[in-house]
């Protein structure tokens, strides 16, 4: 991506947003609803996360007041949508997951996008996500060392691509042992060399959090059984 447009894109940026007792319970329970009624996409055994795909036309009522909630919040936007098979719009993904996420950044799959804010309603009260400062701009990706991943370029549609070249943008400072083995264990801390925290969110229902899409982040190794949230995406 060339500067003029990374430049573009940071000056819609700002710091991680956290409002409480923001989403009604009933509409925590309506969500949750949605999520059991709908057609399982992914089951990864390896992480153990399953992803369900938000689609449109599933739930008008819910869509329309979703779209009004994140207008309150963010302004004007659009969606980015990905699409299914037979071409439906993908309004958001849920995610079960029995184990915790590594390190990524969900900067879109379309290089010609404005990327913006994206967002993350947790529907179960256990689990927490670490936001650092590092920004990303490159498309979606999952950093890691694992030699097996960074192999993989058969990727699917919508599927992050894999890569290690963080480890050439951000320094060389280490990362903080204390931090990594309270909150990152699931990750080698080799990996996170040269990342700076910008804050924890820890899940609490009724909750959102919005962030810029650029930045890194990653699940907390601090969880207990299963956690399910919302997470949708924007762009300008």
């Amino acid at each position: 991506m060339n500067k003029e447009k990374i430049d573009i894109i940071k000056n819609s940026e700002s710091s991680p947003l956290i409002i409480k007792n923001y989403i009604e319970p009933n509409k925590i329970k309506e969500l949750l609803t949605l999520y059991e009624k709908l057609p399982l996409t992914v089951h990864n055994q390896k992480q153990n996360v399953k992803k369900k795909r938000w689609i449109k036309g599933f739930s008008e009522n819910l869509e329309n007041w979703y779209f009004k909630k994140l207008k309150e919040l963010i302004g004007d936007f659009n969606m980015d949508n990905l699409l299914t098979e037979d071409q439906k719009e993908i309004l958001g993904l849920f995610q079960e997951s029995h184990s915790p996420i590594g390190l990524h950044v969900d900067a879109g799959f379309n290089k010609s996008s404005f990327i913006y804010k994206q967002t993350l309603i947790p529907l179960t009260p256990f689990g927490s996500t670490v936001i650092f400062k590092n920004k990303y701009y490159n498309g979606s990706t999952n950093f890691t060392l694992d030699e097996d991943e960074l192999k993989k370029d058969n990727l699917k549609y919508g599927q992050n691509k894999r890569s290690k070249n963080h480890l050439e943008i951000f320094g060389k400072k280490s990362f903080d042992k204390t931090f990594h083995k309270k909150y990152l264990s699931h990750e080698k801390i080799e990996n996170l060399i040269g990342l700076e925290v910008e804050c924890i969110y820890e899940w609490e229902i009724g909750s959102i959090l919005i962030f810029d899409r650029s930045h890194l982040h990653a699940s907390s190794s601090q969880l207990e059984g299963k956690k399910i949230g919302l997470t949708t995406f924007t762009k300008k």
